[in-house]
């Protein structure tokens, strides 16, 4: 089949109409880049909707995610063919749905969305439909649906496949067609296409992560460390996840995932998160599964970009404590335990004795919030007059939420006692500019002058199937810092080919003391805090060292590694990840 024969890629998603997070950062990269384009003559994004959500709904309909209805009958628009209205009018007359119909601009981009609301949904429809899943493949629906997140996408899914064909009838029957379930809430979309014609589709299930793993990784305090420990002994000696950890079936995402292997492929995201699938035992043992990394932003920037955001972040901490640093780090991400924050500190415990030793000084920006949707800018100028934030920060007047509290009074600030060559600044607003983050920003500060200017990002994550995030400023020459269990290690060294990539830094938390003798994988569901803790603070160390060698002293350094960081990024980027990954990969299926 050649690359132009793609008649029809369906995208099954909870985040069909817009953005919310890692996997509309994937949409965002892989549905603008050209080689995509090229290949696939229709691309269309399928998911629920749920029209009582006014915080969804706003979302949806905002200028900036770019969306335009062709059909709703909730919007009461009807722009498309008569043939293609009564086709969709029918489907939601006789499932008691409501249909929206329309195309997302992805860069010069332009593709199809369907949404469905489903709350009514017809019981005979949708219990027929869960009925036929635990005839089939034994899924327990009858225990699932209690569940109302996994009722949204079992309710969804006939409507789904109903109104894909409806809007496709003009396709030819021997068109090349695929389905692709990002992970488990896609997956009911291809249970409904294999249910009405197995041959019809070429179905893919895309691992973005394994829900099971992430769940054993976060809930146990031995974290990373215990889990792939266990995984690479249990996986050595022949062990299944279930018979090493015990039956998560209890676990709805669990019981779902393991249904996936009825898709012709599946794909994975990152290196572990394929060992993660194979550790599932059963038909993941044998199924063909393909690495499908994500992609990484490029951009061509010359010094003279870089020195001149890297200034303009070294003004803003003169703005907040009084002095010019020398370097400027950044960790950029949500607030959730899987991002390791405390890892960031033990790192600069270390690194603050070099950097007093020379005379150094450095500022970290925490650029993470637990409220997605930020702090009113009115109230950020008036904390800021107040208390100075974001130097400082009050748990009482909705400035700290949720895990905020924790972070910034139980790890943040007890840092600052006694150190003086590095502070740490947590800005938990959403937005990066003098608008919402307060008076002492430059008046010119953007976003992007936070990933251009950085000297360093950090991202020791304890579970990351891929993390763009980390690894976003590497076009811009900067270190990036992640630990070992970062699917992006893989696709790093797979760019920067033979030699190592200088711009990028692997913390390793999992690999043991040689002390710590571990002989089977119930060995090491032993690991708990205090053994993670003592490698954390061993490991921490060397992370340290290497970074105070990679800092660069002036600017003929900075060069170098924007050079090198370029040339890594460019092999890393959404046309590379199309031509050489998705693409073929498709074609196996």
């Amino acid at each position: 089949m050649s690359s132009a024969n793609i008649a029809l890629v369906v995208h099954a998603t909870h985040e069909a109409g817009f953005k919310i997070g890692g996997i509309g950062a994937v949409f965002d990269g892989l549905l603008s880049a050209p080689a995509y384009n090229a290949a696939v003559g229709r691309t269309i994004l399928v998911g629920p909707m749920n029209p009582w959500n006014g915080a969804e709904m706003t979302q949806l309909m905002a200028p900036r995610n770019q969306l335009e209805i062709i059909y709703s009958s909730l919007h009461g628009i009807n722009q498309v063919a008569p043939e293609l209205a009564a086709r969709l009018r029918s489907i939601e007359e006789r499932m008691y749905v409501h249909l929206l119909y329309g195309v997302r601009r992805f860069g010069d981009a332009r593709h199809e969305v369907i949404l469905v609301d489903a709350s009514g949904i017809s019981g005979e429809v949708v219990n027929t439909y869960k009925f036929y899943l635990w005839q089939h493949w034994g899924l327990p629906c009858h225990q699932l649906e209690r569940i109302a997140e996994v009722s949204t996408y079992l309710n969804a899914a006939e409507p789904l496949y109903e109104a894909i064909e409806a809007v496709t009838a003009d396709l030819p029957p021997v068109a090349e067609r695929y389905i692709i379930a990002h992970e488990w809430l896609g997956l009911p979309v291809v249970f409904s296409a294999l249910l009405h014609d197995p041959q019809r589709y070429k179905t893919v299930f895309y691992a973005h992560e394994v829900a099971t793993a992430r769940l054993l990784v976060e809930e146990h305090s031995g974290h990373d460390t215990r889990f792939y420990n266990a995984l690479r002994l249990g996986r050595a000696q022949g062990y299944r996840l279930d018979e090493v950890f015990g039956d998560q079936a209890w676990f709805y995402k669990h019981a779902i995932i393991q249904r996936a292997g009825v898709c012709a492929r599946l794909f994975a995201v990152g290196d572990l998160v394929m060992d993660e699938l194979r550790f599932l035992g059963g038909v993941f043992s044998t199924a063909g599964i393909d690495l499908v990394y994500n992609g990484v932003p490029y951009a061509p920037i010359s010094l003279e970009q870089k020195l001149t955001s890297r200034e303009l972040l070294r003004q803003y901490a003169e703005n907040l404590f009084g002095y010019r640093p020398d370097y400027v780090f950044s960790h950029v991400s949500r607030m959730v335990l899987s991002k390791a924050f405390w890892r960031d500190i033990r790192v600069l415990e270390h690194l603050e004795w070099s950097l007093a030793a020379r005379g150094q000084t450095a500022v970290l920006f925490v650029v993470s919030t637990a409220v997605p949707t930020g702090r009113n800018p009115d109230d950020v100028r008036r904390w800021e007059r107040e208390y100075g934030w974001p130097v400082g920060h009050r748990a009482d007047n909705g400035d700290l939420q949720g895990a905020e509290v924790e972070f910034f009074f139980r790890v943040l600030e007890p840092f600052h006692w006694g150190r003086h060559a590095i502070r740490i600044v947590l800005i938990n607003q959403f937005g990066f500019d003098r608008t919402r983050c307060g008076l002492r920003m430059p008046e010119t500060m953007t976003f992007a002058d936070l990933r251009y200017g950085t000297d360093l990002e950090f991202g020791q994550s304890i579970y990351e199937p891929f993390g763009i995030a980390q690894v976003e400023p590497l076009t811009a020459g900067a270190l990036c810092v992640v630990s070992n269990v970062c699917g992006c290690v893989g696709f790093v060294n797979h760019a920067a080919g033979e030699r190592p990539a200088p711009n990028l830094i692997v913390a390793d938390y999992v690999s043991l003391p040689a002390d710590y003798h571990l002989w089977s994988p119930w060995d090491a569901l032993r690991i708990d805090q205090a053994a993670r803790d003592r490698i954390e603070a061993h490991n921490s160390l060397a992370v340290a060292q290497q970074i105070a060698d990679r800092l660069p002293r002036h600017d003929a350094e900075r060069a170098w590694l924007l050079q090198e960081g370029q040339g890594v990024a460019r092999g890393m980027s959404w046309d590379v990840v199309a031509q050489n990954y998705l693409l073929p990969a498709l074609r196996r299926c």
